[in-house]
């Protein structure tokens, strides 16, 4: 009768205990955790896809970088000289003023073809580093390379030509390091006077 009573206690406990009223466990997907994973997997995969934009860019920005700088480090090179030749243009015009004296006097002197060769010596020179004249004389004006000195009134060049240079412009590589000076050309004013005249004694 005892060993029956303690049974019945020991079930009775059993019954009473904490785990018999817990709740069951659920799976992941009943909980709702596989919601979450599924957001967590979305969330990582919009980073990555961020990532990889962000990625491409940088190097897009590099390469511009890359080509910007290797420009600027050519330009250097081409042009690093250019305060030289500024310089060495005023010994070509003081040149060339000295052969076109002495032709005009017509001296064949030794003194007059060693000016000429040491011109010629200078020129060549410049065609080496890209030195070379602006082409003026007789082309119509362009602000760009020429700079007008003055005008002169003719019926020889059309309207807004180059008719004289007074000192030859340069370019290195393709910049322009002088402009040309030079004489426009505009027209006479005779032609206008002349058809007022017939317009006044018709």
């Amino acid at each position: 009768m005892v060993l029956k009573e303690k049974k019945q206690t020991k079930e009775k406990k059993r019954d009473d205990s904490p785990q018999k009223d817990a709740p069951e466990k659920k799976g992941p997907l009943a909980s709702g955790k596989g919601k979450n994973k599924k957001d967590e997997i979305q969330e990582l995969k919009d980073q990555v896809e961020a990532e990889k934009d962000r990625a491409l860019r940088l190097s897009a920005e590099f390469e511009n970088y890359k080509k910007r700088t290797q420009r600027e480090t050519n330009d250097f090179k081409k042009f690093a000289n250019e305060s030289i030749f500024r310089q060495l243009l005023s010994v070509v015009d003081n040149l060339e003023r000295a052969i076109s004296a002495a032709e005009e006097n017509s001296e064949e002197s030794a003194l007059f073809e060693g000016v000429k060769l040491t011109h010629k010596d200078i020129i060549k020179l410049f065609e080496t580093f890209n030195v070379k004249s602006v082409n003026a004389d007789n082309e119509s004006f362009d602000p760009n390379f020429h700079q007008a000195v003055t005008q002169e009134e003719t019926d020889e060049f059309p309207d807004n030509t180059v008719t004289k240079v007074l000192q030859k412009g340069y370019l290195l590589h393709d910049r322009l390091i002088r402009p040309a000076m030079v004489v426009v050309s505009k027209k006479a004013k005779k032609d206008t006077e002349e058809i007022t005249e017939e317009i006044t004694e018709n």
